[in-house]
């Protein structure tokens, strides 16, 4: 099956029960979006599927076929995007591990709602951080929505 992954047509010809997020790691070599949880609670493996925040651990790839599939690495070659450049001016990541699925979800909400409330934010992304850096993810959104 084919699907578009940061742009480019790629090809997967394993099982299409096979998780996307395995694909995208061990097939296609993009480790940005993590591991987590494996059951679609934590969000670390956040990527979007034409536009919209998705949790890849448990989207089977067949259902991505002939769809766009954006990666953080997708999301901009250099850390350009408004939301990664509001990432790195709060200074959020703590230890890092959830935020390039933090980043993907926070993307995909701009998109739908260019200026949320902390309510909107916290509605919005269920992604969890163990180091519970949630009031600069915040700041960080704000700034970005600017």
């Amino acid at each position: 099956m084919d699907f578009v992954l940061n742009g480019k047509t790629t090809r997967f010809d394993g099982d299409g029960d096979t998780p996307l997020l395995w694909v995208i790691r061990d097939d296609a070599g993009l480790t940005g979006t993590k591991y987590g949880c494996g059951i679609g609670a934590c969000g670390a493996c956040t990527v979007h599927v034409d536009g919209n925040a998705q949790r890849s651990c448990v989207t089977p790839v067949s259902t991505v076929a002939g769809r766009n599939v954006t990666t953080i690495e997708g999301l901009s070659p250099d850390r350009s995007s408004k939301v990664q450049k509001a990432w790195i001016a709060k200074d959020v990541p703590q230890c890092g591990y959830c935020q390039s699925g933090m980043v993907m979800a926070v993307t995909a909400l701009l998109k739908q709602n260019p200026h949320p409330t902390d309510r909107d934010i916290d509605a919005a992304v269920s992604n969890l951080c163990r180091c519970a850096t949630y009031h600069r993810i915040r700041e960080a959104v704000h700034v970005a929505a600017k």
